[in-house]
C-alpha cells in the first residue's frame, strides 16, 4: 500500500534525491520548501506521515509541527536535523515529533524509520490489552492515558505510548535500555539513548498525578515502571 508522504525541507536538491529515493520504495511524496507552505499543504494532502527539516525560512519546523499538533496528535512526524544538541531535541519531542534523523543521513535509514512509524500507526494488533497503572488506565491501541478518577484523558505521542507499552508489560521488572532502542529506533547510539531519556521524563510528567507510580531508571541497565 503506497503511503503518502509530506516531505518539507528548503534544500531543493537534497529534497529531490530524498523524494526520487522513497518514491522507489512505493511512497507518494508531496514536496515543501519552507514551513509556511508545508503547513499549507499539509491541509490539502492530509498525509500519511510528515518528514520535516527544522531549520527553514519564513515558519521553521518546530513552529510548523506546533501548529499541526494542535488538532493532530496521530500523524507520524520525523524531523531532519543537523541540530543534535539536547535541548533541541526535547523540544521537539515536547511539540509532538515521533523521531528525529540527524543530517547527513543514508536514505535506506530514513526509509527503515518512516516504515517503523507507520508501522506503529496503522499495524497494532486487535484486542489490545487495557493496562491499569495506579490510578490510570492506558489503552496502547488508541495510545490513550485516562486517569480513572477524574476522567481526564490524553492522547500520549506514539513513541511515548510505545515505550509506556513495553513498561507496562514488564512491571516491577527491568526492561533493557537497548532493547527500547533497537525496538523503536533501530539502533543504540548515544543520541537515540538521549532521545529516549526525554521521552521517559515526558511519562513521568503524565503520570505524576498519582504519586505511587514510578519509573525508575537502573543506572547501566534499563527502566522499571513500579507502583507502590
Amino acid at each position: 500500500m503506497s503511503h503518502r508522504v509530506l516531505l518539507v525541507e528548503d534544500e531543493l536538491s537534497l529534497a529531490s534525491i530524498v523524494r526520487d529515493a522513497l518514491e522507489t520504495q512505493d511512497f507518494e511524496v508531496t514536496i515543501a520548501s519552507d514551513g509556511a507552505e508545508g503547513l499549507h499543504r499539509y491541509f490539502d494532502l492530509r498525509p500519511d506521515i510528515l518528514v520535516v527539516d527544522v531549520m527553514m525560512p519564513k515558519m521553521s519546523g518546530f513552529e510548523m509541527v506546533k501548529s499541526i499538533r494542535q488538532s493532530d496528535q496521530q500523524t507520524p512526524i520525523l524531523f531532519l536535523t543537523a541540530k543534535t544538541t539536547v535541548d533541541d531535541v526535547v523540544t521537539g519531542f515536547n511539540l509532538g515529533a515521533n523521531d528525529y534523523l540527524k543530517k547527513p543521513f543514508a536514505i535506506p535509514e530514513l526509509v527503515v524509520r518512516m516504515k517503523a512509524l507507520l508501522g506503529r500507526k496503522t499495524g497494532q494488533a486487535k484486542g489490545t490489552t487495557v493496562f491499569t497503572i495506579g490510578e490510570f488506565r492506558f489503552n496502547p491501541e488508541t495510545a490513550q492515558l485516562q486517569h480513572s478518577i477524574s476522567g481526564e484523558a490524553s492522547i500520549l505521542p506514539r513513541r511515548e505510548a510505545d515505550i509506556l507499552q513495553r513498561l507496562c508489560q514488564h512491571q516491577g521488572e527491568i526492561v533493557p535500555t537497548q532493547n527500547i532502542l533497537l525496538d523503536l529506533w533501530g539502533d543504540d547510539d548515544f543520541f537515540n539513548a538521549r532521545s529516549l531519556q526525554v521521552l521517559i521524563t515526558r511519562l513521568r510528567g503524565h503520570l505524576s498525578r498519582d504519586p505511587r507510580i514510578h519509573i525508575i531508571n537502573v543506572r547501566g541497565t534499563g527502566y522499571k515502571l513500579i507502583v507502590e
